[in-house]
Protein backbone atom coordinates (compact mmCIF):
# COMPACT_ATOMS: atom_id res chain seq x y z
CA UNK A 1 0.00 0.00 0.00
CA UNK A 2 1.25 3.49 -0.72
CA UNK A 3 0.30 6.71 1.08
CA UNK A 4 0.57 10.10 -1.20
CA UNK A 5 0.35 13.30 0.29
CA UNK A 6 -0.14 16.75 -1.45
CA UNK A 7 2.99 18.93 -0.73
CA UNK A 8 1.32 21.58 1.08
CA UNK A 9 0.17 19.22 3.73
CA UNK A 10 3.65 17.82 4.04
CA UNK A 11 4.59 21.57 4.52
CA UNK A 12 2.28 22.53 7.25
CA UNK A 13 2.94 19.32 9.17
CA UNK A 14 7.07 20.17 8.69
CA UNK A 15 5.70 23.57 10.09
CA UNK A 16 3.98 22.26 13.46
CA UNK A 17 5.45 22.97 16.91
CA UNK A 18 6.78 20.01 19.29
CA UNK A 19 3.72 19.96 20.94
CA UNK A 20 0.75 19.97 18.60
CA UNK A 21 -1.16 17.42 17.72
CA UNK A 22 -1.90 15.94 14.06
CA UNK A 23 -5.22 13.90 13.56
CA UNK A 24 -5.21 12.61 10.04
CA UNK A 25 -8.04 10.27 8.75
CA UNK A 26 -7.27 7.67 6.36
CA UNK A 27 -10.06 6.22 3.73
CA UNK A 28 -9.51 3.10 2.24
CA UNK A 29 -10.54 3.09 -1.56
CA UNK A 30 -11.88 -0.41 -2.79
CA UNK A 31 -10.02 -1.45 -5.91
CA UNK A 32 -11.96 -1.78 -8.99
CA UNK A 33 -13.42 -4.69 -9.62
CA UNK A 34 -13.63 -6.24 -6.02
CA UNK A 35 -16.70 -7.26 -5.30
CA UNK A 36 -18.74 -5.79 -2.26
CA UNK A 37 -19.51 -8.97 -0.20
CA UNK A 38 -16.14 -10.60 0.03
CA UNK A 39 -14.42 -7.47 1.21
CA UNK A 40 -12.37 -7.21 3.81
CA UNK A 41 -12.94 -5.40 7.10
CA UNK A 42 -10.64 -2.69 6.21
CA UNK A 43 -12.57 -1.98 3.23
CA UNK A 44 -15.97 -1.77 4.77
CA UNK A 45 -18.25 1.89 5.68
CA UNK A 46 -17.83 2.44 8.86
CA UNK A 47 -21.52 3.23 10.18
CA UNK A 48 -22.37 6.18 12.03
CA UNK A 49 -23.19 6.33 15.87
CA UNK A 50 -24.00 8.81 18.34
CA UNK A 51 -25.86 12.12 18.24
CA UNK A 52 -24.35 12.93 14.68
CA UNK A 53 -25.56 9.51 13.11
CA UNK A 54 -28.84 10.70 11.78
CA UNK A 55 -27.54 13.75 10.18
CA UNK A 56 -24.56 11.71 8.30
CA UNK A 57 -27.04 9.25 7.58
CA UNK A 58 -29.72 11.85 5.87
CA UNK A 59 -27.05 13.06 4.49
CA UNK A 60 -27.19 16.52 5.74
CA UNK A 61 -23.25 15.78 6.93
CA UNK A 62 -20.46 14.16 5.90
CA UNK A 63 -17.23 12.54 6.63
CA UNK A 64 -14.45 15.41 6.73
CA UNK A 65 -17.43 17.94 6.52
CA UNK A 66 -15.56 20.99 8.57
CA UNK A 67 -17.61 22.79 11.49
CA UNK A 68 -17.04 26.06 13.57
CA UNK A 69 -18.14 28.09 16.22
CA UNK A 70 -17.21 32.03 17.24
CA UNK A 71 -17.91 32.82 20.51
CA UNK A 72 -16.72 36.92 19.84
CA UNK A 73 -17.31 38.45 22.87
CA UNK A 74 -15.24 35.73 24.72
CA UNK A 75 -12.44 35.76 21.95
CA UNK A 76 -12.80 32.17 20.90
CA UNK A 77 -13.11 30.19 17.95
CA UNK A 78 -13.01 26.76 17.31
CA UNK A 79 -13.12 24.31 13.87
CA UNK A 80 -14.18 20.48 14.38
CA UNK A 81 -13.84 17.53 11.69
CA UNK A 82 -16.78 15.19 11.35
CA UNK A 83 -15.44 11.68 11.27
CA UNK A 84 -17.27 8.64 9.47
CA UNK A 85 -18.10 7.28 12.88
CA UNK A 86 -19.85 10.25 14.04
CA UNK A 87 -17.82 11.95 16.12
CA UNK A 88 -15.71 15.37 15.91
CA UNK A 89 -11.79 16.14 15.87
CA UNK A 90 -11.44 19.51 17.16
CA UNK A 91 -8.42 21.29 16.61
CA UNK A 92 -6.20 21.47 19.20
CA UNK A 93 -7.63 18.41 21.22
CA UNK A 94 -5.70 14.94 21.50
CA UNK A 95 -8.80 12.78 20.89
CA UNK A 96 -11.98 12.98 19.03
CA UNK A 97 -15.55 13.78 20.74
CA UNK A 98 -18.79 11.71 20.73
CA UNK A 99 -21.28 14.30 20.62
CA UNK A 100 -21.30 18.34 19.86
CA UNK A 101 -21.78 19.31 23.56
CA UNK A 102 -18.46 17.44 24.61
CA UNK A 103 -16.41 18.61 21.37
CA UNK A 104 -17.69 22.35 22.69
CA UNK A 105 -16.89 22.16 26.16
CA UNK A 106 -13.76 21.04 25.07
CA UNK A 107 -12.90 24.15 23.89
CA UNK A 108 -15.01 27.07 26.10
CA UNK A 109 -13.96 25.15 29.20
CA UNK A 110 -17.81 25.09 30.40
CA UNK A 111 -20.70 23.15 29.96
CA UNK A 112 -21.90 24.28 26.17
CA UNK A 113 -24.77 23.88 23.91
CA UNK A 114 -22.82 22.40 20.62
CA UNK A 115 -25.77 21.96 19.05
CA UNK A 116 -26.34 25.73 18.85
CA UNK A 117 -22.38 26.58 18.66
CA UNK A 118 -21.46 24.26 16.08
CA UNK A 119 -21.90 25.73 12.49
CA UNK A 120 -21.89 23.97 8.63
CA UNK A 121 -19.87 25.76 6.29
CA UNK A 122 -22.80 27.68 5.14
CA UNK A 123 -23.80 28.84 8.65
CA UNK A 124 -26.21 26.53 9.37
CA UNK A 125 -26.09 24.95 12.79
CA UNK A 126 -26.44 21.29 13.93
CA UNK A 127 -29.60 22.09 16.06
CA UNK A 128 -30.88 23.71 12.55
CA UNK A 129 -30.36 20.63 10.40
CA UNK A 130 -31.60 18.20 13.31
CA UNK A 131 -34.77 20.10 13.18
CA UNK A 132 -34.66 19.75 9.21
CA UNK A 133 -34.75 15.91 9.41
CA UNK A 134 -37.37 16.49 12.34
CA UNK A 135 -39.46 18.27 9.18
CA UNK A 136 -39.04 16.02 6.28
Amino acid sequence: MNLNFDLSVIARLAALGPDETVHITLSVDEPAGAAHEGASKAGRAVAPQGPLAELLLKGLLEAGDTLSFQQRRAGREAAATVTADGRLIVEGQAAPFTSPSKAAAAVTGTSSNGWVLWRTADGRTLDALRQQIQQD
